[in-house]
């Protein structure tokens, strides 16, 4: 091989390993969360490995830039938050094709994308945070129930987040096998890939305490910042076109029990950053090569569910927790982001009613966007649910709802100026 090809395979490999090692512990257990079995989860982590490797495939080589796709790892954890729902696994797998068809509808219909846009931001980052919450306080959980097997999983956890951050995750997920293997009286898996088709069912509480919002994590949490990255190392690739793949791919997997693939965000800069090539042009190669692995990662599905079925669930909970940390940080950090930034007193020196009056109206709006994702986050985080609706949804509305109401005034008004203009 090429020695200038050499570095962006590598760099692909890397970034599948990383992807898959990362978070495939969070894919299993929300899968079987939803009801499915230990054939069903192994089905479905297969069919997101095959789709996320076939939509990069396509991407990259179509448009010749390093477009990377991965699962929603928010998503999964959405489903481990929720937890079964009525018509069990079939309506989960009928939620999961409704996503896919509304990330469809978002590519060819812009509208719909600026609808999703005008959830406040904090609220959508509020509503995530809940929904991360609960796993990420699994591993101090697992510390008390399952101490020799957790400690270790998380002291590796944090040397190698200070000093190869990268490798953390997979890490602590190899420490966790670890444990597993040695104290597991026998490992028996399928060698050949599990194919096992669902048929969707349709029921109402499926569709909004799952796919709606399936949907919004997917498109705020993953796609969004998705298109950050690219768009930070200087790339313009169409998003009509990759949310119409995605969701294609989404709905083609749901079949099988996938439950959302989407544009990489994190992993994206593994493949779209110099470390893949020195010319921009050539990073394309790291994403389809990274496509590529992951199809061969998913051979190993059933491997992998087998690991996870062996392992005390507070302890796969606990790896799912530590690789959703940084997730959940940032989530709190932009939900009550706005007060904080943009809530100073003006010092120039204007001491005129008019500036004082915005002044204070300004601190007031930022308040009560703050206080909005306050409401969604407990909301959400109390894992309430109601008529067979889990709490993320109910934590939207009432976030949303109380938005409203504290906004609404200037709400009318930006919509009378719009329609003047």
């Amino acid at each position: 091989m090429e020695r200038s090809l050499l570095k962006p395979v590598v760099a692909g490999m890397v970034t599948a390993v990383v992807g898959f090692a990362s978070s495939f512990t969070v894919v299993l257990a929300g899968l079987r969360a939803v009801g499915a079995d230990s054939r069903q989860a192994a089905s479905g982590l297969l069919a997101l490995c095959v789709a996320v490797g076939v939509t990069t495939i396509v991407l990259s080589v179509r448009h010749r830039l390093p477009v990377t796709a991965a699962w929603s790892t928010p998503g999964a954890a959405l489903l481990l938050s929720t937890g079964p729902v009525d018509g069990g696994y079939a309506a989960a797998i009928g939620a999961f094709l409704v996503c896919g068809l509304a990330i469809m509808a978002t590519g060819m219909f812009p509208a719909l994308g600026r609808l999703v846009a005008r959830i406040p931001q904090p609220v959508a980052a509020a509503m995530l945070a809940g929904i991360l919450l609960k796993l990420c306080l699994a591993p101090v959980a697992a510390v008390s129930q399952v101490p020799l097997m957790a400690i270790p999983v998380i002291v590796i956890w944090a040397l190698l987040h200070r000093f190869a951050r990268m490798w953390a995750v997979p890490g602590a997920l190899a420490a966790a096998v670890v444990a597993i293997v040695v104290t597991a009286p026998s490992l028996t898996f399928d060698a050949l890939p599990v194919v096992a088709p669902a048929v969707p069912a349709f029921t109402g509480s499926a569709m909004i305490g799952i796919a709606l919002p399936l949907f919004l994590v997917t498109m705020a949490s993953q796609n969004v910042p998705g298109m950050a990255v690219l768009s930070g190392y200087g790339y313009r690739p169409p998003f009509g076109e990759i949310l119409l793949t995605t969701g294609a791919g989404t709905a083609a997997g749901a079949f099988l029990g996938g439950h959302a693939i989407n544009l990489a965000a994190i992993s994206a800069a593994l493949a779209a950053g110099p470390d893949a090539h020195e010319d921009p042009a050539r990073r394309w190669i790291a994403s389809l090569t990274s496509g590529i692995s992951m199809i061969v990662l998913g051979l190993a599905a059933g491997l992998a569910t087998a690991l996870v079925l062996l392992a005390p669930p507070v302890l796969i909970e606990a790896v799912a927790g530590l690789a959703l940390l940084g997730a959940l940080a940032a989530s709190i950090a932009a939900a009550f982001r706005a007060g904080a930034e943009r809530g100073g007193v003006d010092t120039a020196g204007v001491a005129t009613a008019g500036v004082e009056k915005a002044r204070v109206e300004r601190a007031g709006v930022e308040r009560s966007g703050v206080e909005s994702a306050a409401f969604t986050f407990v909301v959400t985080a109390s894992g309430v649910s109601f008529f067979g609706v889990g709490s993320a949804f109910w934590g939207l509305l009432a976030g949303g709802a109380f938005h409203l109401l504290m906004n609404y005034k200037d709400s009318f008004r930006s919509t009378r100026v719009t329609e003047s203009a």
